[in-house]
C-alpha cells in the first residue's frame, strides 16, 4: 500500500494512457499476466525465500531518488521506471537474491505497461509510417497495379491512400512485442532461440502491416475505395494482429523442431525444480532488518516527494504576449485566439497566436508559453500535426547559424502543402531535439528550480507553382525579424527571477 501511495500519480497516469491510446491498451493485462506468473509458480517462490539482502535497500535508494527526480522534472516515466526498481528492491531485501532470480522475469515483464513518451511514440509512428508506405508500394507493385509513393501518400492515380498515424503499425508492435516476450520466457530452449522469438516479432510487425496497406492498395485499385474505410478497415487490422501471432508461433514450432522437441512440450511456467533453500539460510528475525530498513526508506521517500510537489519554484518575470507587437519588420500581425476548449486542454500559461502577411506571403505564427511545466505541458507537433488530419511527408532537422537548430517538417492534407518549422525556447537555449529538450528539463529543475519554456511553431503555405527552397527562405527571413522581438517575452537563462505561488503537479506529463 505503501508503494502504491507513493507511485500513486505516475500509476494514474499509465491507467490513463491505457485508456486514451489503443496501442498501449494492452497494458491492463500486462499487470494481470505478472501476478499469473507470480501464483502459478507460488511453490517455487516459497522454496526460493533466501536470506534477506541489504543491496535492496540500495535499489529502493537509488528508486527514490529517480522518483523525486521524475517529481521535480514532471517527467512520469522516470517515476514509473522508479516504480519497477522498488519492486526489485523489496524483493532483495525480503527473499535475497534465490527470491529475485525466481520474481525477476515476471516483475521486468510489467516495463511492456509502461507506454513511451509521447514524442518518441510520435517519432517512432512517423518512422513506421514511411516504412509501412514503401512495403506498401512494393507489394501493390507486385500485381502490377500503377503506384506513386510520396512520402507516406500512395497514389493510385484514381485515388490516394493516405498512410496516417493509425496505420503505423504501433497498435500492433508493442502488443506482439510483449507477447513474444511472454513467449520467449516460457518457451524452453537454448538463449539464441529465445532471442530470435523475441526481436523476430518486430520484423514481423512491420512487414505484415505494409502487406496489409498494399493489400488494402490492390484491393482499391479493384473495387474502389470504400474498402480503404470503415469497418473493412478495422477488421483487416485484426486479422494481420492474428497472422502475426500465427507467424510468431510457427516460429517457435520449427525453433522447438530443431531442438527436438514436442510444440506442446517446450512452453514451462514452471522452472525445472531448484533445491529448496534450507531454512536455517533464512536466520532469525533480525534478518528481516533490510525490509524493515526499505519501509522506512519508503516512507522517507513519501516525505521527499510531498516536499517536492508542494515546493515553490522560481518563476522568471517577462512580458505577457498581449502586449507582443503586431508589426515586426514588415511584416504585419493579424491576432486570434484558440477554441476555449483546446486552450483549456493545453493549460497554457500564455500564448500568441498570429498571422503575418507580406507581399502577400502568409506565415502563422504559434508560441505557447509555460510558466512550469509542472503544471501543463505543450504538445508536440510532431502528436498534434497527425491528429489534426496532416500527414508529415519530410521530416529532418536543420540549422541556420551556430546555435539556430530547427525541426522542419512537410506537411500535406488534401493536396495542400505546408512547411512547418518548430523548436523549444527553454531557459535562454534554443533546442530541436525532444530528447534534449527533456535533458535540460530535468537538469534545470534540479540546477535551477526552473522549468518554464516555450514551444515556437512557424507555419506557411506552399503555393501550387512554389519550390519548397522558396518557403524555407520565407521562413527563415520570418525567424530573422522574430528574434528580437521575442526577447522579453521568453525568459532568458539568467533573466531576474521572483518566487510566485506554488505550481503543484497536477497534469504532469511523461
Amino acid at each position: 500500500m505503501l508503494i502504491l501511495v507513493l507511485f500513486r500519480e505516475g500509476l494514474s497516469e499509465l491507467v490513463r494512457r491505457w485508456s486514451v491510446q489503443e496501442e498501449y491498451s494492452h497494458g491492463f493485462l500486462i499487470p494481470l499476466v505478472t501476478g499469473w506468473l507470480l501464483w502459478v509458480r507460488g511453490d517455487t517462490v516459497t522454496a526460493s525465500m533466501g536470506r534477506p539482502a541489504w543491496s535492496g535497500t540500495a535499489l529502493v535508494v537509488i528508486a527514490g531518488l529517480v522518483h523525486v527526480l521524475g517529481q521535480l522534472s514532471a517527467i512520469l516515466i522516470v517515476s514509473q521506471l522508479a516504480f519497477l526498481i522498488v519492486l526489485l528492491g523489496m524483493i532483495l531485501a525480503f527473499g535475497g537474491f534465490p527470491l529475485l532470480s525466481v520474481c525477476f522475469i515476471p516483475v521486468a515483464f510489467l516495463i511492456f505497461a509502461i507506454p513511451l513518451p509521447y514524442f518518441i511514440n510520435a517519432s517512432l509512428s512517423l518512422e513506421l509510417q514511411l516504412i509501412s508506405s514503401r512495403l506498401g508500394v512494393a507489394f501493390i507493385k507486385f500485381f502490377a497495379v500503377p503506384v506513386y509513393l510520396e512520402g507516406n501518400v500512395i497514389d493510385l492515380g484514381t485515388y490516394k491512400l493516405q498512410v496516417v498515424e493509425a496505420c503505423s503499425g504501433l497498435r500492433y508492435l508493442f502488443p506482439l512485442v510483449s507477447l513474444a516476450f511472454l513467449a520467449a520466457y516460457l518457451f524452453r530452449a537454448p538463449i539464441w532461440q529465445r532471442a530470435i522469438v523475441l526481436f523476430s516479432s518486430i520484423p514481423i510487425t512491420i512487414a505484415m502491416n505494409g502487406i496489409r496497406i498494399g493489400a488494402i492498395g490492390v484491393t482499391v485499385d479493384k473495387w474502389g475505395p470504400l474498402l480503404a474505410e470503415g469497418v473493412l478497415h478495422f477488421f483487416e487490422g485484426w486479422i494481420i494482429f492474428v497472422a502475426s501471432a500465427l507467424l510468431l508461433l510457427t516460429e517457435v514450432y520449427l525453433l522447438s523442431r530443431i531442438s527436438g522437441q514436442r510444440f506442446f512440450e517446450c512452453f514451462g511456467v514452471i522452472p525445472d525444480a531448484a533445491p529448496p533453500v534450507p531454512r536455517k539460510s533464512v536466520g532469525p528475525a533480525r534478518d528481516r532488518k533490510p525490509f524493515y530498513a526499505c519501509l522506512l526508506l519508503l516512507l522517507a521517500t513519501l516525505c521527499a516527494s510531498s516536499f517536492t510537489t508542494n515546493r515553490v519554484e522560481v518563476i522568471p518575470t517577462r512580458s505577457r504576449f498581449v502586449t507582443f507587437p503586431t508589426n515586426i519588420g514588415d511584416w504585419d500581425g493579424h491576432p486570434s485566439l484558440l477554441d476555449p476548449q483546446v486552450e483549456r486542454s493545453l493549460a497554457l500559461d500564455d500564448y500568441l497566436l498570429s498571422d503575418f502577411t507580406n507581399d502577400g506571403n502568409v506565415v502563422n505564427l504559434y508560441v505557447a508559453y509555460y510558466a512550469s511545466q509542472h503544471g501543463g505541458k505543450y504538445h508536440s507537433p510532431l502528436v498534434c500535426i497527425p491528429g489534426d488530419g496532416w500527414s508529415i511527408s519530410t521530416f529532418r532537422r536543420i540549422s541556420y547559424g551556430t546555435d539556430h537548430p530547427v525541426n522542419r517538417a512537410l506537411i500535406e492534407r488534401n493536396g495542400v502543402r505546408q512547411l512547418v518549422y518548430y523548436w523549444y525556447q527553454e531557459r535562454g537555449r534554443q533546442i530541436a531535439s525532444e530528447y534534449w529538450s527533456r535533458w535540460y528539463l530535468l537538469y534545470d529543475a534540479v540546477a535551477m528550480d526552473r522549468s518554464d519554456g516555450a514551444l515556437v511553431r512557424l507555419i506557411t503555405p506552399i503555393e501550387s507553382d512554389e519550390s519548397d527552397e522558396h518557403a524555407d527562405h520565407r521562413l527563415r527571413e520570418f525567424i530573422r525579424a522574430l528574434e528580437p522581438a521575442l526577447n522579453g517575452f521568453l525568459p532568458s537563462r539568467d533573466v531576474r527571477a521572483t518566487w510566485a505561488d506554488t505550481h503543484r503537479p497536477e497534469n504532469k506529463t511523461e
